[in-house]
């Protein structure tokens, strides 16, 4: 117990040593006048200079940033700002929403929305194929927009918190199979809840009379339930691991994420929809 304790104060004292020997630095380092303060900034190692400016008022740290990045130091710039916590990515832009110019919002977003928007066309291709499904049973058409908004919105919960966890340091790219494993077994839980509510309004509010002869109207409602519970599952674990791919790969995840994960969902949501129904269905 003696020698624990001990190890615990050491533990303390070199914790407290470090601490002191960082506002040290700072003191020296404020001594110089803010011109100075920047070329030195260029000259240190990274990691002592996040050391130091994070012991710093916000706004004259934002100053050091604003001189640095007149001085054509932009990757210096984007480091510090980046090890800080003030911008969540190498590709994020650096400086305020407001004054960031209209061009540069553009020039970030515009590729990924037209080419995700030509992608697009690829639900319609899948839903044209499988036009003789819908029309041997009109019904199945009410419910492919519930598909598309349930694996939306699950995909979208998951990615926003694991942004936040990523932009929070809560975890790391490196922990890509721990978020997916607990991804996946939320959506299963979440996919099961879900199956049950759909069935259940399937089998109240749906008019079972206008049905094929020989189909029942819980077999609809179960071929629903599973298309629905993969389509969540699916989206859940992709809008967990989305947003570490975006970081692990040096781009912003509030710009890609969302995007993609429409795109993956309507796409997937639509095959997953028709090829479970036609296996429960047996239709063509």
């Amino acid at each position: 117990m003696t020698v624990m304790n001990y190890a615990a104060d050491a533990a303390l004292v070199n914790e407290e040593l470090a601490q002191n020997d960082v506002l040290a630095a700072r003191n020296a380092f404020m001594k110089y006048d803010i011109d100075e303060q920047a070329k030195l900034l260029v000259k240190m190692p990274i990691s002592e200079a996040i050391a130091i400016l994070s012991e710093m008022p916000l706004r004259h740290v934002q100053t050091l940033l604003d001189l640095l990045d007149e001085m054509d130091e932009e990757v210096c710039m984007r480091h510090l700002a980046n090890g800080l916590g003030l911008i969540c990515s190498e590709a994020e832009p650096a400086g305020h929403y407001l004054q960031n110019s209209v061009f540069s919002h553009v020039r970030e977003r515009i590729g990924w929305i037209v080419g995700l928007a030509l992608l697009g066309i690829v639900s319609g291709l899948i839903i044209s194929h499988y036009e003789d499904t819908l029309s041997q049973l009109v019904l199945l058409a009410v419910y492919m927009p519930v598909i598309a908004a349930a694996g939306g919105n699950t995909g979208s919960q998951a990615a926003t918190l694991v942004v936040r966890a990523l932009a929070m340091e809560e975890i790391r790219c490196r922990d890509w199979a721990k978020v997916l494993w607990k991804e996946f077994r939320v959506a299963l839980m979440i996919a099961g809840v879900l199956a049950v509510v759909i069935m259940g309004r399937v089998m109240m509010f749906s008019d079972g009379s206008s049905l094929p002869i020989g189909m029942e109207l819980m077999d609809i409602a179960m071929a629903i339930g599973v298309a629905i519970s993969l389509q969540v599952v699916l989206s859940t674990t992709v809008g967990g691991v989305l947003p570490m791919i975006a970081r692990a790969a040096k781009l912003d995840p509030a710009v890609l994420v969302s995007p993609v994960l429409a795109s993956v969902v309507d796409i997937t949501g639509m095959i997953i929809y028709f090829k479970t129904v036609n296996a429960f269905l047996g239709l063509a």
